[in-house]
């Protein structure tokens, strides 16, 4: 397939199989929720910074607990913390049932397992993911605040480092994008994928302009991510100042914290689409590239084979 064949096949795929898409939209609801946390909580604390009063750790924490009865507190805190988890591992679930699925689509099998395939690819997805975990430009994000607030002397230092190592974990991760699938597929191991990955994207570089078009979705997926990261925040805040002063702040903040809700549902059903589409389009690539021989491979039967034919002939 050239790779025209396989994009059209990909948004074929993506359009056709809604087992797909249902693991894809609940991922990106997930993936949503947990950026526009760490963001939202990142940007006050670097606004609180540069207002030259940088807040605590747990500065947020505290403010609640002192004002709320101890029970809604620790309820909060745990309902927090236990949909924190979700959101950070779901992602990591989802990636194996995605891979799964879009591969027997393409080969024709039925479409179901998805949850089979989840469960049982976990553990691999978790770990190739947390390896480029400095590609993350969350995780990026947290750890440049982080150094602000506790170490400020060093902090332009730092954070020239971690954007080294973000764009050097970009480099690499783009050399082992085709890890995963081999994982799902194949059924190998971390270690054999990754060389697997790697040796992949050697051979066929240069069809560097088909991945041109993938890194184009991802780009534009990464763009509409920061664009809901910043505008449901304001949007809530926004909606909650606005009502607050004709209702009571109960009421008020309620109302924007459902309107927030539904348009991060609504982003996440397109981000689902493009999630599934990125997705299928590597796992088509995979499997078709993993049909083709490869380039280091000599092989030496026909020649063994022409001599010995040479050999019989003269005799």
């Amino acid at each position: 397939m050239t790779p025209r064949e396989i994009i059209a096949k990909a948004w074929v795929i993506t359009k056709k199989e809604r087992q797909i898409r249902k693991w894809g939209y609940v991922a990106a609801v997930a993936e949503t929720l947990l950026n526009i946390k760490l963001l939202t909580y990142q940007i006050w604390l670097i606004t609180s910074y540069l207002h030259g009063n940088p807040i605590g750790f747990l500065t947020m924490e505290r403010t609640i607990m002192n004002n709320t009865p101890t029970w809604f507190f620790w309820s909060l805190m745990g309902f927090i913390l236990v949909l924190i988890l979700v959101e950070w591992l779901f992602p990591h679930l989802s990636k194996g049932a995605i891979i799964g699925l879009a591969a027997k689509s393409h080969k024709g099998e039925e479409v179901k397992g998805g949850l089979v395939l989840a469960i049982y690819n976990f553990f691999p997805m978790f770990a190739l993911h947390e390896i480029f975990f400095l590609g993350r430009i969350t995780v990026v994000i947290t750890l440049c605040s982080l150094m602000f607030r506790y170490s400020p002397e060093i902090a332009p230092l730092t954070v020239g480092i971690l954007l080294i190592f973000y764009a050097i974990s970009m480099i690499i991760h783009f050399f082992c994008i085709f890890a995963e699938e081999a994982v799902v597929i194949k059924k190998v191991g971390i270690g054999v994928a990754l060389r697997t990955s790697f040796k992949l994207v050697i051979s066929y570089l240069g069809q560097v302009v088909f991945l041109m078009l993938l890194f184009f979705v991802i780009v534009l997926r990464v763009l509409l991510n920061v664009v809901m990261v910043l505008f449901v925040p304001a949007l809530v805040l926004g909606i909650g100042f606005l009502l607050a002063l004709v209702m009571p702040p109960v009421i008020s903040y309620s109302i924007s914290g459902i309107l927030g809700l539904i348009v991060v549902g609504i982003a996440s059903y397109f981000f689902a689409y493009l999630a599934v589409f990125k997705q299928t389009v590597w796992t088509l690539t995979y499997m078709e590239l993993g049909k083709r021989k490869e380039l280091d491979v000599i092989d030496l039967d026909d020649e063994v084979t022409t001599k010995n034919g040479d050999g019989n002939g003269d005799a």
